[in-house]
């Protein structure tokens, strides 16, 4: 185990989510020749507002495990509630960039009775996230840190002032992919500690980039593949390492997950664990999240997580020195 951990620093998006239910049936209010002229309103009975956001998900997830992350990322003027949701559960969010003439980055879905969904996204603040430098943040080489889906220029300033700065990074480009063209995604990969992905991202990103799986090493020395119910492959020159799915206790709800196994997998390595271990911290740290109904609405301490960890992997004898 290292002596002195590397701090994790999380970049990446910060938004709200409102989740709507609509007590019927979209198909039943839209006229099939008239979809041209659409005009409807949907009067929903059921809102929740949550807290997310790919870095602020992160940053909650390794404050359960007991870190002090750093979070950078563009918020808006309604962000006070959150950051000091956020600041109570041990997140550093001095490295928000607060703008006080938009909101925070919102997503609007609203559902009904078929599960169909009509969704918006307001990026608000996270628009100004490639103004965001990490040198005036103190951030070097001994921190850790992740560039999680957010403005896509500030997901390749972010790349790129790490390598300038000698600093680690995990590259998680997520759903951003779909924006970021073959030479981008190249860039903020290369150099990167480690890429990670999940099944249709890395063949989105192997169809821009042109690459194979065995360039991608010449990108990344460590590719981590999520693959749902089936766990996870970390996969280096030298072979694959396995990690299983830890099985939930109930399931509410998905969201977060892959953000939350991110925080566990950063956990262990910050601490010097194998690959191996890591991957199994951030297994059961993604199925805590999804026996929670929301992304940060999981509880429970470093002690408590280790022991459920016992038990699921008596085996494992590492991850016991984090309890010293």
């Amino acid at each position: 185990m290292r002596r002195f951990p590397l701090r994790p620093v999380i970049t990446g998006s910060i938004a709200y989510d409102y989740l709507m239910t609509f007590p019927g049936r979209f198909a039943e209010h839209l006229i099939a020749d008239k979809l041209d002229k659409i005009s409807v309103s949907f009067l929903v009975d059921v809102m929740e507002k949550r807290r997310g956001g790919c870095a602020a998900n992160i940053s909650y997830n390794l404050a359960l495990l007991g870190e002090r992350p750093l979070m950078t990322g563009s918020a808006g003027r309604d962000f006070g509630e959150y950051r000091a949701f956020l600041e109570a559960a041990g997140v550093d969010t001095s490295g928000v960039a607060v703008r006080e003439d938009v909101f925070t980055a919102s997503f609007f879905a609203n559902t009904d009775l078929d599960g169909n969904q009509i969704c918006s996204f307001y990026t608000g603040a996270m628009r100004f996230a490639r103004e965001i430098s990490l040198s005036p943040l103190g951030v070097g080489p001994g921190d850790r840190v992740i560039v999680s889906p957010n403005d896509p220029e500030a997901m390749i300033r972010t790349a790129r002032e790490c390598r300038e700065l000698g600093v680690s990074f995990i590259y998680d480009p997520g759903q951003q992919i779909a924006r970021l063209d073959g030479a981008a995604l190249k860039s903020g990969a290369g150099g990167a500690e480690i890429l990670i992905l999940n099944e249709y991202e890395l063949s989105l990103f192997k169809q821009k980039t042109g690459l194979s799986d065995p360039d991608l090493f010449r990108l990344s020395r460590i590719v981590i593949v999520t693959l749902a119910e089936r766990g996870a492959e970390i996969r280096t020159p030298e072979g694959v390492v396995p990690i299983p799915v830890v099985k939930p206790r109930r399931i509410a709800d998905p969201t977060g997950v892959g953000d939350a196994f991110r925080a566990g997998l950063m956990k262990g390595l910050a601490h010097g664990l194998s690959l191996q271990a890591a991957g199994r911290m951030g297994s059961l740290a993604a199925t805590w999240s999804l026996e929670a109904s929301g992304p940060q609405e999981q509880a429970y301490t470093l002690s408590e997580f280790l022991d459920r960890f016992a038990e699921t992997f008596p085996d494992d004898s590492e991850v016991k020195t984090l309890r010293s």
